[in-house]
């Protein structure tokens, strides 16, 4: 079978709009469990009722978002079956067991946790609730860990050697220590801090400019935009050293990111201009226009002004990988990295001037909807950084020792067609619905109502005393 033969091209496109979408959820959950210990952590500390209904309000979008990610995430772990079976039988020895290591961290010890935690109001002791937050980020950091050691496995398979056709694990330090996990599992954890700190913004920015609980979201916003100042150019420097990472040990994934053909120029001394844009040609041998930079790659890649930075020219080319996708998502993804920086710096600076305070964190407005707008574009940056990941390692599905051809179950056309139907239909049906009910929340705003639970007290269901000996609604009785 041809790595450019139909059922292997439709087992691509239909992994990549699984994987896509369902990227979309993990990445806030981590990031906003986090959020949420340190909102309840406040709320204990300062005994402060504000930061319990923030606690309550973010829970809900968190469990809205949960709940979508463990629905794609199984969609996901099936597909892996369904379409890639021959890899998943070679693979098994190790890919198996670590995706086995994140099932039990997040279905059971998570999965546990989280249960106390949405479950626990009122019914557990605060101290204890706060202990189930705090392990509900804890495994979802681990179960982010081990996903992120599998595939970065596929990335720099180390320690174990393809032997009867089976990956057999001769050292298994090296397999779950590889090369790429070193760093990329700290970017796409801080990713996903990122994420979630600008989700928090943007919803907080969305409350302040209509006018509703502001004395409420300032609070949030402040800690949030504090935080993204030192978040947001750590993800960038954990990203640099991730593309030094992939220059010495996938060269061809580096050269396609970069439109990178020629390792030499026409003279021989050492090519290193950096595409700002460019376009391949028709033979595929090099860039058919380009706006280059001198020197600027192996300033990137190497910090030094003329180091060698290995092009594609030294490629097989059955072994290239394609480069418009990973050329162009891996630019969007920088920009927008670069943009969030930005915006992180502005609020830092808005808070020195003391522009957060209730009397004037209203005028501004720039800013303000320059959060809502941001709040999005970190999920555009993961979505183009998994792209430049999984096109760039192309055409192998384990680098160097398994082609993607090689792993792709033998199905027939239609059977390809009717698996990216259905998972199609069932991906945009969750994202939909998560969609539709996180808007909700949003709109319904924060329970401001309610009796703050207390130690020994249900949360929901119980009835205080209210004036003129009437009862107080439990909070799911209450209209919207």
């Amino acid at each position: 079978m041809l790595d450019n033969s139909l059922p292997v091209f439709l087992s691509r496109i239909d992994f990549a709009w699984i994987t896509s979408f369902h990227i979309l959820y993990p990445p806030l959950t981590i990031g906003l469990a986090i959020v949420l210990f340190f909102f309840e952590w406040r709320w204990i500390k300062t005994n402060d009722e504000r930061w319990y209904r923030l606690t309550r309000f973010f829970e809900k979008i968190f469990i809205i978002n949960f709940g979508a990610g463990v629905a794609t995430g199984i969609t996901m772990e099936m597909a892996f079956g369904i379409l890639y079976g021959p890899f998943s039988q070679a693979a098994g020895p190790f890919f198996g067991q670590v995706l086995g290591y994140e099932t039990i961290t997040a279905f059971m010890y998570e999965a546990g946790f989280i249960g106390l935690m949405i479950f626990g109001w009122g019914k557990i002791s605060k101290k204890m609730h706060l202990f189930a937050t705090f392990n509900v980020a804890l495994s979802s950091a681990f179960s982010a860990m081990w996903i992120l050691v599998a595939n970065s496995w596929m990335q720099t398979p180390t320690g174990i050697v393809f032997k009867n056709g089976i990956f057999q694990v001769t050292d298994w330090f090296a397999a779950l220590f590889n090369p790429d996990v070193i760093l990329g599992f700290p970017h796409m954890l801080v990713a996903t801090f990122e994420l979630a700190l600008f989700a928090v913004t943007g919803v907080c920015a969305w409350f302040i400019l209509k006018n509703r609980h502001v004395d409420l979201f300032v609070r949030p916003l402040k800690f949030a935009l504090l935080a993204l100042v030192v978040v947001a150019p750590l993800q960038f420097y954990l990203g640099d050293g991730l593309g030094e990472t992939v220059a010495h040990d996938q060269p061809a994934a580096l050269a396609s990111m970069e439109g990178h053909y020629h390792t030499y120029n026409k003279d021989g001394s050492v090519n290193t201009g950096w595409h700002i844009v460019a376009w391949p040609n028709a033979k595929g041998d090099g860039n058919a226009f380009a706006i280059t930079v001198p020197h600027v790659l192996s300033v990137l890649e190497t910090h030094s002004w003329d180091g060698k930075v290995q092009g594609l020219d030294s490629i097989k080319p059955q072994d290239r990988p394609p480069v418009v996708v990973p050329f162009y998502s891996f630019r969007i993804m920088v920009a927008i990295g670069m943009f969030l920086i930005l915006v992180a710096f502005w609020g830092g600076w808005l808070a020195l001037r003391r522009r957060f305070s209730l009397a004037v964190v209203g005028q501004n407005k720039l800013f303000l909807r320059t959060l809502v707008v941001s709040a999005f574009l970190p999920y555009a940056a993961v979505w183009t950084g998994w792209w430049t990941r999984e096109v760039a390692r192309q055409p192998w599905i384990v680098y160097g020792m398994m082609r993607t051809s090689a792993g792709v179950s033998h199905m027939s056309v239609a059977l390809e067609l009717f698996w990216l139907v259905g998972y199609m239909a069932f991906e945009l049906m969750v994202l939909g619905g998560a969609w539709y009910f996180i808007a909700k929340v949003i709109r319904t705003g924060p329970d401001m109502i309610s009796p703050v639970v207390q130690e020994g007290h249900e949360a929901l269901g119980h009835m205080e005393p209210a004036g003129h000996g009437e009862p107080v609604k439990p909070e799911y009785l209450r209209p919207a």
